[in-house]
């Protein structure tokens, strides 16, 4: 069975999680911090290690519900319109995250896009499930 949609987006996240990471890295070698963020801290680099932190928690459980939709027949429109917004969201946070600034209207659409569009896909999913769940419950009794 192949999945081309979710390898596509997964692909695509795999080379943004590295560009997040590369830049908290290399902000990180710039500063001479180690594992924390510096003495006083360095509030650059903890806002680039905690956009590559907030994008690990988020984007590979959406990714997984992703794939699953795909592999069990999913629409592939949906999956391309909730992939598409699901970068969109992602570059939002990465702009809007800012340790001075809560309410920056990236961080807004990006956590409120991740949120809903993960909720969506969720749905969907379980949705999906639920027809073949009945059919092989039944068919034990």
């Amino acid at each position: 069975m192949q999945i081309p949609i979710t390898l596509m987006y997964a692909s695509i996240f795999a080379i943004f999680a590295l560009v997040l990471s590369f830049s908290a890295g290399a902000t990180r070698g710039k500063s001479g911090a180690s594992i924390l963020f510096g003495d006083p801290p360095n509030m650059e680099l903890a806002e680039k290690v905690r956009r590559h932190q907030n994008f690990l928690e988020y984007v590979p459980i959406f990714m997984i519900v992703f794939g699953a939709i795909e592999a069990n027949g999913g629409s592939s429109t949906f999956l391309l319109i909730v992939g598409d917004l699901l970068i969109i969201s992602r570059i939002a946070h990465a702009i809007g995250l800012k340790h001075d600034n809560m309410a920056h209207i990236g961080r807004l659409i990006g956590a409120g896009g991740t949120a809903l569009l993960t909720l969506v896909a969720g749905v969907y999913g379980l949705w999906l499930s639920v027809n073949p769940v009945l059919e092989i419950t039944m068919s034990l009794f």
